[in-house]
């Protein structure tokens, strides 16, 4: 169960908060100013401090700075009226992860302390295990820990035994060609060759010729007999990147080589055996295609005997801590240049959307990382749409309605009392 912290002066605040956490299944501490809160900082662990800006005493941003020497994973969220964002901003250039105005809705106040939590908690998983690093990637090659990736290792685990077709599917930059290659050196297969095919990279005519090889005299300029890429991967593991770009000519074919595992070269009549295991990616939606007509419904299933879906990058941000440490760690060997990165930065990048995925975030590190002064990534190093996504945060709390906060807070105040009101009875 969580720890929460709250710090506020005034009593009505501080019992509608805790009874909002509490019922939300946080355990809650409450203090009326700064230096009661130090005093149990000093006593007790807690994952989240929620402080007013302004407190009698230790203001809120002094409490925030000797809070940070006292428990550093701590996630701090400032509370500020409505009329003064500023010392709010303030605090989150002093370590606090965000704030929330008063008259604060409860849903949004529930969602950024869920948020701030998951920050914290990866930062802190990230400090014990930056070191030790290497240990963490899970088959030698995939880097995250988040839930949602740790359902695909388990699948992983279980069809890398198999010699089943395995179907990857994702978005661009998700890290499809990482899975089918930790499917491949897991299996049985794995002293055998791993071969990659871009399927959108080739034209029909040179697909065909790649994948099945050709006799002599096939075509002008077959001058000898040549092995195709499946006769190549015998014993191995064929990866078919962007299945969904194949021709529907192709696919025929391509169905015939599940079915009897065997291919004809272009040109020849003598059928050849291989003993492959295809692995097939797509971040295209196939059923929308066998819809419409562009992708075989037969192949399709064929395919996808067992299917296994890479989430995008904003479904596990907790992860990216891990994989700044991974990719900056990558810098520094290819380099020969460590680069750290400030607290600030990696705020942003956990607030962005990261519409390009793993890839995306990949190359922004590296650009950072080669423009950065001081061998340190700031925020100012972090691209436009990156620091435009982490102000609009800002933004979409400045420019809130004050009138309609204030009637959804009294309305969410009036059914919370009566709530708790009943719970009593």
């Amino acid at each position: 169960m969580y720890k929460i912290l709250i710090v506020d002066d005034e009593l009505t605040i501080i019992e509608v908060l805790k009874k909002l956490l509490v019922k939300s299944g946080y355990s809650v501490t409450a203090c009326l100013n700064g230096s009661d809160a130090l005093d149990k900082l000093k006593e007790e662990v807690f994952d989240l401090m929620i402080t007013d800006v302004r407190l009698p005493g230790i203001d809120g941003i002094t409490l925030l700075r000797k809070a940070a020497d006292l428990q550093s994973h701590m996630a701090v969220i400032v509370m500020t009226a409505y009329s003064e964002v500023e010392p709010a901003i303030a605090a989150m250039k002093n370590g606090a992860f965000d704030y929330v105005i008063k008259p604060f809705i409860f849903d949004e106040l529930l969602i950024t302390v869920q948020r701030a939590l998951n920050y914290e908690m990866a930062l802190a998983e990230n400090e014990v295990l930056k070191s030790t690093l290497t240990a963490n990637y899970h088959f030698n090659i995939l880097v995250g820990d988040s839930e949602p990736m740790l359902k695909v290792y388990r699948l992983i685990e279980k069809v890398a035994k198999t010699n089943s077709t395995v179907l990857v599917l994702g978005e661009s930059g998700t890290g499809k060609e990482l899975v089918a290659k930790a499917l491949h050196s897991s299996s049985p297969r794995h002293h055998g060759p791993f071969v990659t095919v871009n399927c959108a990279a080739m034209p029909e005519s040179l697909l065909e010729s790649e994948l099945f090889g050709y006799v002599k005299g096939a075509f002008t300029g077959a001058g000898t007999n040549k092995k195709g890429l499946f006769e190549t991967a015998h014993g191995g593991t064929v990866f078919l990147d962007e299945i969904s770009a194949m021709p529907l000519s192709m696919q025929v074919k391509m169905l015939r080589v599940l079915q009897e595992k065997e291919i004809r070269r272009v040109g020849g009549t003598e059928t050849i055996p291989v003993d492959i295991r295809v692995v097939a990616a797509s971040n295209e939606n196939l059923e929308e295609k066998i819809e419409k007509g562009e992708f075989r419904d037969d192949l399709y299933y064929r395919l996808s005997v067992i299917p296994i879906e890479i989430p995008l990058l904003k479904d596990r941000v907790e992860d990216i801590p891990l994989l700044v440490s991974h990719f900056l760690e990558q810098y520094e060997k290819e380099n020969k240049q460590s680069v750290a990165i400030s607290k600030d930065a990696l705020r942003a990048l956990f607030l962005y959307k990261w519409p390009g995925n793993v890839r995306e975030l990949e190359n922004v590190l590296k650009r950072a990382a080669t423009l950065c002064e001081n061998n340190t990534i700031l925020l100012s190093d972090l691209p436009p749409a990156i620091l435009s996504s982490a102000a609009a945060a800002t933004v979409k709390k400045e420019s809130s309605n004050k009138g309609a906060r204030s009637r959804i807070f009294r309305k969410n105040m009036s059914k919370t009392k009566k709530g708790y009101k009943d719970e009593e009875k």
